[in-house]
């Protein structure tokens, strides 16, 4: 199950861990006409929803233990990475304070409001959905989180849905520069001529400077635990210590 992210196309021996947040819509979108065998040939006529839906892609952990060796060792393993809290905020702005994502507001939300907001309403218990950033972070550092149950994807570290100690991955991909990086990663894979990377609308997008308004409230103790749970996918992917955190 460990292997779940891990997006496999057989036609172009090639597989992609995916993680949310770092284009992975349009990744995936990307991979279902690829391995599609024709079924799909522009990447954007897929509907974002059906690029989420499981059936849709084969992944690694779908296969015997010998298969999962054998297509290590011999197909192209990619992943494309972001600046951790910058991801983190794009997650919190995407679930929390969209109406529209009320599984996340009930599963999430209403739990986070009950270990973190003091005198909460009823209303906001059982609805979930105006969970603050602060309380957002104060729910990621809390130990008793980590022992409850795993990250949900969205907030997960990278290191641990790609696991690239164990993988010997042969392209990362930076978010920063996404389109570059992602057209590279076709014509390696041969398919540059016929498919390029999406480009997309830019206007919602978190920016840095979204990311240091969002962190302006953070306690400089919260921002030190919570730099400590990702400390490794900064360090990993060569992102320094963001300017803005009071360290």
């Amino acid at each position: 199950n460990d292997l779940k992210h891990l997006v496999v196309d057989e036609d172009h021996e090639l597989i992609y861990c995916y993680v949310p947040k770092v284009a992975c819509t349009n990744w995936k979108r990307l991979m279902m006409v690829l391995s599609g065998r024709g079924k799909y040939s522009d990447p954007m006529e897929i509907p974002a929803n059906e690029a989420h839906v499981a059936a849709n892609l084969k992944t690694l952990n779908q296969y015997s233990i010998p298969e999962i060796n054998h297509r290590l060792k011999s197909y192209m393993k990619f992943l494309f990475v972001r600046e951790p809290f910058e991801r983190l905020v794009s997650a919190y702005r995407n679930k929390f304070t969209q109406k529209y994502n009320t599984s996340f507001h009930k599963r999430y939300g209403t739990k986070i409001i009950r270990r973190q907001r003091k005198n909460a309403t009823q209303e906001a218990l059982r609805r979930g959905d105006d969970v603050r950033f602060e309380e957002f972070v104060a729910y990621l550092i809390d130990p008793h989180t980590q022992r409850e149950e795993p990250f949900n994807e969205h907030w997960q570290t990278v290191h641990s849905l790609c696991h690239p100690c164990h993988i010997h991955y042969d392209l990362v991909g930076k978010y920063e520069t996404l389109e570059e990086d992602s057209n590279y990663v076709l014509r390696l894979a041969g398919v540059g001529s016929y498919l390029k990377f999406p480009t997309y609308a830019k206007s919602t997008r978190t920016t840095d400077e979204m990311t240091t308004e969002f962190f302006q409230n953070i306690s400089s103790e919260h921002q030190t635990q919570l730099y400590e749970v990702y400390k490794l996918d900064f360090l990993m992917f060569n992102y320094s210590v963001p300017s803005y955190l009071k360290l």
